[in-house]
């Protein structure tokens, strides 16, 4: 979602960034992604949340537990060379990603074009066995066909590879209509204009459904309720779906 702050340009962006380093300059809080402290992290989010923003780098809560999985559970960062899809980028992650995977690192969406490759993910481009990483965070509840888009996930992934695939969870139960196609109507019962369903904790066994194997991870499953504090995470930082073939 662009804000006056996005539209900026770069020269403007700057002194601003400084200004907001120096009011929340402080050690309440602790970032994983940018490894820098604030006082407080800055409200935000498309549903307002209070203390939910790294005032540094921009990570949300959700950005800030998963680098702490990716970090301390997973190979990302082994310095092994590997072939990764991220789809739908994440300024707090693109340029830390790209200098961690190098030329292995792919960016890919339907419609931003700043990705290196335009992507539909119900048909993406590649051959089977592509990727030993992909990366889609938020995207699948505004994919009318989103099972498709997992069976290609599954295709394109390497037989040792790994994926995590986020969705807000935010129902009892996975609700969707494709009838309803007005914007209206879809803000009311699925919580944005674009969105076409809401997920409930059964998004598990429709990853499963499609050939996946998935462990879900959960906050306190990385850390103590101390460092969960300190980092912000709550339960605005989700599950985390680790899939493999």
């Amino acid at each position: 979602m662009k804000t006056l702050f996005t539209q900026l340009p770069e020269w403007a962006k700057k002194p601003l960034r400084q200004l907001r380093s120096t009011l929340y300059h402080g050690s309440a809080r602790f970032c994983p992604v940018c490894q820098r402290s604030s006082r407080q992290f800055l409200d935000g989010g498309i549903v307002p949340r209070a203390d939910a923003q790294c005032a540094h780098c921009g990570a949300f809560e959700r950005h800030r537990l998963l680098w702490i999985y990716l970090s301390e559970h997973t190979n990302l960062f082994d310095g092994r060379k590997k072939e990764m899809l991220h789809v739908a980028p994440e300024k707090c992650f693109e340029s830390r990603f790209r200098e961690k995977i190098g030329s292995g690192y792919l960016t890919a969406d339907l419609l931003d074009p700043n990705v290196m490759v335009q992507m539909d993910i119900t048909n993406i481009q590649y051959p089977d066995q592509s990727f030993d990483v992909i990366y889609c965070s938020h995207v699948l509840e505004h994919v009318p066909d989103d099972k498709k888009a997992m069976r290609e996930f599954q295709r394109v992934l390497k037989s040792d590879g790994w994926a995590i695939l986020q969705v807000p969870i935010t129902s009892e139960k996975t609700i969707e209509d494709p009838s309803i196609t007005d914007p209206a109507e879809r803000l009311a019962l699925f919580g944005q204009e674009d969105h076409v369903r809401r997920y409930g904790p059964d998004y598990a066994e429709r990853l499963r459904e499609t050939g996946f194997s998935v462990d879900v991870i959960e906050i306190t499953d990385l850390v103590d309720a101390e460092t969960a504090t300190q980092m912000g995470l709550t339960e605005a930082s989700g599950e985390i779906y680790f899939c493999r073939k």
